[in-house]
């Protein structure tokens, strides 16, 4: 299958869904529903990125997102090369700047990196010719994740946004992937609600484009999809939850809980999962689970915008 972009995709890199309009998102998601289509097919390649090179550049720990981009890459014939910070001369006091000078120099078509401090992507994107995708930075944004999610949502509500209500339940203080969903689900006309223990809402939320219910029976009620977030157990070490039962019996997603939303609502969760504690092992297996199409569909929103990033410049688009 051969893609010729005629989209006049603007952007050189992709760092948060901020810089998106919704027309940048409909053509991503309309590209990643064709790329889909391939990863069921006996033979799930294509030569449309051949010859082109995509460093995975990971400082921080990550099984789903660096493989799903690295399946992404080699999917669509594109040479990757993954350099985690446990491999890289960062764990030998290298700067962050020395290193993107030495990403430089090995002239990628796109880097996409995940790295510990919100920010990061910017930082090496503003210093770089290659495109540059956010694979996570800190607690600030994780772009693709929020793409991906958008994708499943769009296949269970049937590509109708407007009027849905999302709730995303769990650790939003501490969470890129809520920052995210709330901005672009919010731009496409989802109305999104928020629950959370008080000591995991985040500061500045008055900002946010988001409901925040304080009593998870009444933030669950009537919801069209309902998203958990994993609980970071550190935040339990760091004095934020008085114990782990306690957050269990008050915010775990189980099925009566569940039922208090629309019928068929269907449920997500960006992993890993914590079973038992944000979402019952009923809940997470589930006929309305869409976390096994959240993989599949990270897979195919990943190769859209590798193919975006890493083939602007041949369709001669600009900034």
């Amino acid at each position: 299958m051969e893609h010729e972009n005629h989209y006049l995709w603007q952007h050189k890199d992709l760092l948060d869904v901020t810089q998106l309009s919704r027309e940048d998102v409909r053509h991503v998601l309309d590209l990643a529903e064709s790329f889909d289509a391939i990863n069921h097919r006996p033979v799930k390649k294509v030569p449309t990125l051949k010859g082109k090179s995509v460093v995975l550049f990971f400082a921080e720990n990550s099984t789903r997102t660096k493989t799903s981009f690295d399946m992404a890459g080699k999917r669509l014939s594109a040479d990757t090369f993954a350099l985690a910070k446990s491999g890289s001369s960062i764990n030998k006091g290298e700067s962050l700047k020395d290193t993107v000078w030495t990403l430089q120099a090995m002239n990628p078509d796109v880097i996409v990196i995940r790295h510990s401090s919100s920010g990061a992507a910017r930082f090496i994107a503003e210093r770089l010719d290659c495109g540059v995708v956010n694979g996570g930075d800190g607690w600030h944004a994780h772009p693709t994740q929020a793409l991906l999610d958008c994708f499943t949502l769009r296949r269970a509500w049937q590509n109708a946004f407007e009027g849905r209500t999302l709730l995303i339940l769990g650790d939003i203080a501490h969470s890129r992937v809520a920052r995210s969903n709330a901005h672009l689900l919010s731009m496409l006309g989802v109305k999104v609600r928020m629950c959370a223990p008080r000591t995991l809402l985040p500061a500045g939320r008055e900002t946010w484009p988001v409901e925040f219910v304080g009593d998870v029976r009444e933030a669950v009620k009537g919801v069209d999809a309902v998203m958990c977030l994993r609980l970071q157990l550190e935040r339990q070490e760091a004095g934020l939850l008085p114990s782990l039962s306690e957050y269990s019996r008050r915010f775990c997603l189980t099925p009566e809980l569940l039922g208090l939303a629309k019928s068929g609502a269907p449920v997500l969760h960006p992993g890993p999962m914590n079973r038992g504690l944000e979402i019952s092992a009923q809940v997470a297996d589930c006929p309305q689970s869409r976390v096994l199409d959240q993989v599949s569909a990270g897979v195919a929103t990943r190769m859209a915008v590798l193919y975006l990033l890493a083939t602007r410049k041949d369709g001669g688009n600009q900034q």
